[in-house]
C-alpha cells in the first residue's frame, strides 16, 4: 500500500505483497485464524497480541459493543514506514468503512504527485476522502436517507524519516509514553479532542456561529452541537454540513429545530508533525471508548509496566473493568452481555499500541526491498485481498 514512501526514501518501488483483512462478520464470526484471536473470556474482544512494524512492535485489540461494529482500523507497515488509522464511526459503519477503503489511496496519489510527505498531503487526503463520501451520500441518500446521518471520527499516524505525522477529526486520541531520567513514564497527548464537552471547543463553535444561540446546548447532561452530536469535526454527517441532505423531520434523533444555514461540522483535521524524540517509548492510538474510562497517564503506565505481548488487549480489559466498576458490576458480568446490550455500558473500543525501537528508525536515504501491508478492519476471521497490487 505504501510504495510511494519507499520511492521517496530510496527511489526503489516494490509492489504490495500482502493485504490481510480481519472481519468478524465473515466466516461465521469466530475470530479464529492468523488475522486476530478471540479472547477466551470475552467473545466480543479480539486482538493481535504482537507483530512487527518498520521501527518496532505493535499490538492491537478491538471490543464490540454496538449491534454492528462501527469502528474500523488499519496498520500498514513497510521497510521504512508505518501507517496507523483508527476510524470511530457513528450512526452506522458506512463512513468508517469508506475511510478505511479510500484515505490511504488518496495519500498515495497525493504524495506521488508532490514527491514528499507533508501536512498539506495529509490534509488534502482527508479532504478528498470527505468529498468522496459526500458523493456517495448524494448518489444514495434517496434510496437510503439514513446515510446522510452517518459519520466517523478519523485518527491517522504516519512514522517516516524519524518523524510522526498525525491528523485527527473527532475525539479519538494519540498519546505518547515518554521515559524520564528516573525511568518513569509520562503521558503526552499528541492530538486535540474535537468534542463539545470541552469548553475550548464550545467557544470555538460559538465564535464561528455568533448568530446561533443553539449551536451548542446541554441535553440530558451532555453538551451537544445543535443538541444532536458531540464531535465537532468528522468525515460524513452530511445533514449537518449541507442543507440538501436534511434528514426527514420524523426521525427525531436527527431533527434540527430550523433549516441548516451553513455547516455546523467541519472535516478540517488538526494536524501535527513531531520529530520522534529519544525519550519516546510508544504511542497509543485509540478510539474514545478507551479514553472514556482510562486517563492518558493510567494508559501509559499500563503499557510501561507490562510485557509488550497482548498489551492492547490488556488496555481494553482495563477500560472494561473500569466501566463495570462505574456501574457496580463485575468485569465478568460485562463480558457475558451480548452486542447491542453492551452499548449501554461501554462503546466499541479500538486500541493500537506502536512501540518505537529507536535503533530501527530509518533515515531519509534508507532502502526498502519489500513492502508488507496488514489491515485490520472490523475484526475476527481473516481473508486475503490483493486488489491494491495494481498501485505502482
Amino acid at each position: 500500500m505504501w510504495p510511494w514512501l519507499e520511492k521517496i526514501a530510496s527511489a526503489c518501488l516494490d509492489r504490495v505483497r500482502r493485504y490481510s483483512l480481519t472481519r468478524r462478520d465473515e466466516d461465521g464470526g469466530s475470530g479464529s485464524g492468523s488475522g486476530a484471536d478471540a479472547d477466551a473470556d470475552d467473545l466480543l474482544l479480539w486482538s493481535r497480541d504482537l507483530d512487527r512494524h518498520a521501527a518496532g512492535d505493535f499490538s492491537f485489540a478491538v471490543v464490540q459493543a454496538n449491534e454492528v461494529l462501527e469502528d474500523h482500523s488499519q496498520v500498514e507497515t513497510g521497510a521504512a514506514s508505518t501507517f496507523v488509522g483508527v476510524y470511530d464511526g457513528h450512526g452506522g459503519a458506512e463512513a468508517s468503512r469508506f475511510i478505511s477503503n479510500h484515505l490511504s489511496a488518496h495519500l498515495v496519489r497525493l504524495a506521488q504527485e508532490s514527491g514528499t510527505v507533508s501536512e498539506d498531503v495529509v490534509r488534502n487526503a482527508f479532504s478528498a476522502t470527505e468529498q468522496g463520501f459526500m458523493s456517495l451520500v448524494r448518489r444514495t441518500h434517496l434510496i437510503k436517507p439514513s446515510i446522510a446521518a452517518i459519520g466517523s471520527c478519523c485518527l491517522v499516524g504516519v512514522i517516516w524519516r524519524k518523524t510522526l505525522y498525525l491528523a485527527n477529526l473527532g475525539d479519538s486520541r494519540a498519546v505518547v509514553g515518554c521515559l524520564t531520567g528516573s525511568n518513569k513514564i509520562v503521558a503526552e497527548q499528541l492530538t486535540r479532542d474535537h468534542n463539545a464537552s470541552i469548553e475550548e471547543v464550545r467557544q470555538e463553535l460559538r465564535s464561528l456561529h455568533p448568530d446561533d444561540s443553539q449551536i451548542v446546548v446541554m441535553k440530558n447532561g451532555v453538551w451537544r452541537i445543535k443538541g444532536i452530536i458531540q464531535v465537532s469535526r468528522s468525515i460524513g454527517d452530511a445533514y449537518l454540513k449541507r442543507q440538501e441532505f436534511a434528514v426527514d423531520p420524523s426521525i427525531t434523533r436527527f431533527h434540527l429545530s430550523e433549516p441548516l444555514r451553513r455547516p455546523v461540522l467541519t472535516s478540517e483535521p488538526s494536524i501535527c508533525t513531531r520529530p520522534i524524540r529519544p525519550q519516546d517509548s510508544f504511542v497509543i492510538f485509540a478510539s474514545d471508548g478507551l479514553w472514556e474510562h482510562l486517563t492518558n497517564q493510567r494508559a501509559v503506565e499500563i503499557v510501561h509496566n507490562n510485557p509488550r505481548e497482548g498489551i492492547a488487549r490488556r488496555l481494553v480489559r482495563a477500560a472494561l473493568k473500569e466501566a463495570a466498576r462505574k456501574r457496580e458490576m463485575r468485569y465478568n458480568d460485562i463480558t457475558r452481555l451480548e452486542k447491542g446490550v453492551r452499548r449501554f455500558f461501554h462503546d466499541d473500543i479500538t486500541v493500537v499500541v506502536v512501540f518505537i525501537d529507536h535503533g530501527l528508525l530509518q533515515e531519509g536515504n534508507a532502502s526498502a526491498p519489500e513492502l508488507s501491508v496488514r489491515g485490520f478492519l472490523e475484526s475476527g476471521a481473516p481473508s486475503t485481498f490483493s486488489g491494491l497490487n495494481s498501485i505502482p
